[in-house]
């Protein structure tokens, strides 16, 4: 039996024991009433009334273009560095304005005028919506049309709301743990019972903290492959007797910027009957033609049984998601208890994120002005980068501190990543390319890393790097 029909079956049982348990629950759209009575009758935005564009415009750039105040500058740049006060004693600016190159937002939507629009709609119409968690009265019409959206967009037969990606990604490790409970013969499931959980070393904390909970519930074994190790996971599949196996994995890892080795994955799902778990955080609307990821980018989205992302990177909002289907959803929303313990999504929040995934499906030159900016910057310095996630390790925590601060005085946003993000000795800038860069930004970030970073000696190093660790 494939493995998909395997999970499937298991998950139908272990429904079916929480309905026995009246343990079940449901979620029941509620429609809002206008606090606006001169538009009581006006319904939820009809996709059409959707601005969109077909270039880049003038809002684009608020959503990489930043200021820090004079005293926070002086704060960082003369205080860290010792510079006499007298330098900055005639400055008249009251800001510093920088260009961000550090934030997740990849396609330039958290300005974009139909989400700020479908925002400021929603709130004057409804205000923030039911407070209350989903399954109480938060829940409404507008968080079922996003949850249609995402499903349709990721190719699954439904999808379920969280409120943010950590939160998605421990309600599913969670719930996952319940099955091993639920379908135990015992108390308790003995070791044949329990569930094997497969984890890219490099997965994100939310994976990683997620499992670790399912562990206190001792209804899983986890075990951690090296990052992207197709032979070690093969390994660790074929000395495993547990029957219920799952491999999870970042698909695009937001620390180094490369891509999960997809088609082997598939493959090793076809021999090992595995459950396949991806978090997409970082691939969904940057990867594929129309959007649906990195599963779509590589062909394989039938072969992705669980889909996890984030509304807070490309889609310029806030939330997260898990793509699955409705049997998958109905264990979730009973068991994962970070979806369960936690206050709904206001209804601006999921009115805006609508919005986003409808511009992200069809303006689609911005993906291909993401990857522009990627092929730009590849050129401009011969490091071979694959994502729009560019990770340049400088070493140590003063170095990476001082490269900064020196981007900083050029007036780029470029974060110093330190331990613990990142092991020792692999501090790290992480820069993030966005639709709304032009060519130019990214010739004058290249010009300012180049006077202190050795682009051809990261660029023969840039595949072996030391990952970083979360």
């Amino acid at each position: 039996m494939e493995a998909n029909s395997l999970w499937e079956k298991w998950v139908e049982q272990a429904v079916s024991k929480l309905e026995s348990l009246k343990l079940l629950r449901s979620l029941r759209p509620l429609y809002l009433s206008s606090v606006r009575q001169e538009v009581a009758n006006v319904g939820i935005s009809n996709e059409e009334e959707y601005e969109l564009f077909d270039a880049v415009q003038p809002c684009d750039r608020s959503s990489i273009e930043v200021s820090i105040s004079e005293s926070t500058y002086r704060d960082e740049i003369v205080l860290r560095e010792g510079l006499a006060d007298d330098k900055f004693g005639t400055c008249q600016q009251q800001f510093k304005r920088l260009i961000l190159f550090s934030g997740n937002d990849y396609l330039g939507l958290s300005s974009h005028p139909a989400v700020r629009k479908a925002a400021a709609k929603a709130v004057q119409e409804y205000g923030m919506g039911p407070r209350g968690s989903a399954l109480i009265c938060g829940y409404t019409y507008h968080h079922r049309l996003l949850e249609s959206s995402l499903a349709s967009l990721k190719k699954k037969e439904d999808c379920l709301l969280c409120p943010t990606g950590f939160s998605a990604n421990m309600a599913f490790m969670v719930a996952l743990g319940n099955i091993a409970t639920l379908l135990a013969a015992g108390n308790k499931p003995s070791k044949d019972e329990k569930i094997a959980i497969f984890s890219d070393e490099l997965n994100h904390a939310s994976i990683i903290d997620g499992i670790r909970l399912a562990e206190r519930q001792r209804s899983v074994e986890f075990f951690v492959y090296k990052h992207c190790d197709m032979s070690h996971l093969n390994a660790l599949l074929s000395s495993c007797k547990m029957k219920k196996k799952v491999v999870v994995t970042d698909s695009l890892f937001s620390m180094d910027g490369d891509f999960a080795p997809m088609v082997e994955l598939v493959e090793l799902r076809k021999k090992h009957s595995f459950l396949l778990v991806i978090d997409d955080a970082h691939g969904t609307f940057v990867c594929g033609k129309s959007g649906g990821g990195v599963a779509e980018e590589f062909d394989c989205e039938r072969d992705v049984d669980i889909c996890i992302g984030t509304l807070s990177k490309a889609a310029g909002c806030q939330g997260g998601f898990i793509a699955c289907s409705k049997k998958w959803k109905q264990l979730i929303q009973s068991r994962g208890r970070s979806f369960i313990f936690s206050t709904a999504a206001p209804v601006p929040l999921a009115a805006a994120a609508h919005a986003a995934v409808i511009v992200a499906k069809r303006e689609m030159w911005r993906r291909r002005a993401l990857w522009d900016r990627v092929q730009d910057f590849r050129a401009l310095t011969g490091i071979p980068i694959s994502s729009p996630i560019i990770s340049l390790i400088v070493g140590s925590e003063e170095k990476a501190l001082k490269a900064s601060r020196q981007l900083l005085k050029s007036s780029f946003h470029v974060t110093a990543i330190r331990p613990p993000t990142v092991p020792p000795n692999s501090c790290r800038l992480r820069i993030a390319l966005s639709a709304a860069h032009t060519t130019d930004d990214v010739k004058k970030l290249t010009a300012a890393l180049s006077s202190y970073i050795n682009f051809r000696d990261i660029g023969s190093n840039y595949s072996l790097n030391i990952y970083s660790k979360l």
